[in-house]
């Protein structure tokens, strides 16, 4: 990491040097409110010194983010002019003309898609997808993945009682099966005089939390969002016969591992929960783990990571962070995009890693001391190598409330079978498309 901060000073005075020449301008940039928002406060001073802009912050808690942003963009509002915006957003943004195109920028300033990690620019750059058309800068990569406390798969009694329970040792899972048998092997059992559960997993209902969730079981139990070959046509892919074992799997992770009254949890239920010491497990994405190594409870060797396990159709974890983009709506787009090439350079990115951010630049995430740079690294390469995204589609905000109440009413509220959850998803997606023309 410390090559590129050494080179750093000599390349920002090259990029920024002519940014005294124009006039300073006060900049907002719009993100949800946890702690990478914190990292990228510091990171930023280092911007405001060399082009002599100001940066201004607007941080929106993520239960709110996505109605909050969305409703600004869509009234064409001036209060962001950078936008780090959900994956999902990308292609309202394009299509709804939301964001600035950046094709002749990057081209302008040598800024190469090729130099980031590929899903990161699938995912929160392209649209359409597959095509090299780009709306955003990947800004922050981020996955879901697992975390447990290392210390209690260590102890030699808990060792032994695994041993004999299951007839192997107690270890990190392989496999989604072996994640709910070391679920189910913690859940109620006394540990330093405490009663501990399994496994705190995303089921919470009013924004995104479930379909975050239950994803990272459909994907490797076979679910597709569709027809390869046929765009938009989902019957027998969203409901095939894989795609309801994994809905039923993650209802039974739900049902026998988890927490009383965790039917409604998210990103700051489940680290409360891991925290506290309730849970020997916990799904989330990566962007906690900084957070969970300075912990005094859980931190210093207490925890260790592991990708979303596999399950009988592969090994796919669900995708999380986001792009940044230029509002169109700015009247400040130039001093904007000055912000995009400072934050593209690798030592800037070097930087953003160090600080708590997670870099998509593929020369920080491929530099040989990465890995092993903190003990949650590699954890982040193996699981950045395996993901999927829920759909980007402009109508992707009508899409995830119906995926959000289907999941939800089966795996929590116990309606109706997996069968027909998934059957009345397919019939949900079906309406939003032929209502969007694309069916």
């Amino acid at each position: 990491m410390r090559k590129f901060l050494l080179a750093g000073a000599a390349c920002n005075a090259i990029a920024l040097g002519t940014a005294g020449t124009a006039a300073a301008e006060d900049l907002t940039l719009c993100w949800a409110a946890w702690d990478p928002a914190n990292a990228l406060i510091e990171l930023s001073t280092d911007f405001e010194e060399q082009s002599g802009h100001t940066m201004n912050f607007e941080f929106v808690p993520w239960p709110n983010f996505a109605d909050r942003m969305l409703n600004e963009l869509n009234s064409g509002g001036q209060l962001c002019d950078l936008m780090i915006g959900d994956s999902q957003w990308i292609g309202g943004g394009a299509e709804n003309g939301h964001y600035v195109k950046l094709n002749d920028f990057f081209d302008e300033n040598g800024i190469d898609m090729a130099d980031f990690i590929p899903a990161t620019v699938t995912g929160y750059a392209e649209w359409p997808k597959g095509t090299p058309n780009y709306w955003a800068l990947p800004a922050f990569g981020d996955v879901v993945g697992w975390t447990y406390r290392k210390d209690w798969f260590e102890r030699p009694e808990l060792r032994d009682a695994f041993q004999a329970e299951y007839g192997r040792e107690l270890g990190v899972p392989e496999t989604l099966a072996e994640l709910k048998d070391i679920a189910e092997f913690f859940q109620g059992r006394e540990i330093d005089g405490n009663t501990v559960y399994g496994a705190a997993i995303y089921t919470e209902r009013g924004s995104e939390g479930i379909t975050m969730g239950v994803t990272n079981a459909l994907y490797n139990y076979g679910f597709e969002y569709a027809d390869p070959d046929e765009p938009y046509s989902m019957d027998g892919f969203v409901n095939s016969a894989g795609a309801v074992e994994g809905l039923e799997f993650y209802k039974e992770l739900y049902d026998c591992c988890t927490p009383p009254g965790s039917s409604n949890w998210y990103m700051g239920e489940n680290i409360d929960a891991y925290r506290s010491g309730q849970v020997a497990m916990q799904m989330n994405f990566a962007f906690i783990w900084p957070g969970v190594e300075a912990d005094p409870n859980v931190g210093g060797g207490k925890s260790g990571y592991f990708p979303n396990p596999a399950g009988p159709e592969g090994q796919f974890a669900q995708l999380g962070g986001q792009g940044i983009s230029v509002v169109a709506y700015s009247d400040k787009q130039d001093a904007a995009l000055e912000y995009i090439e400072w934050f593209a350079q690798p030592e800037v990115q070097a930087r953003w890693w160090e600080l708590g951010g997670y870099s998509a630049l593929s020369a920080v995430v491929e530099d040989p001391d990465f890995a092993t740079s903190q003990p949650y690294a590699q954890t982040f390469l193996d699981s950045m190598a395996i993901v999927k995204d829920f759909w980007a589609e402009p109508a992707y905000a009508d899409l995830l409330l119906a995926m959000q109440d289907r999941v939800h009413n089966y795996v929590i509220a116990g309606e109706g079978t997996a069968q027909e959850a998934l059957d009345g998803l397919v019939e949900d997606w079906t309406e939003v498309f032929e209502d969007e023309g694309k069916l």
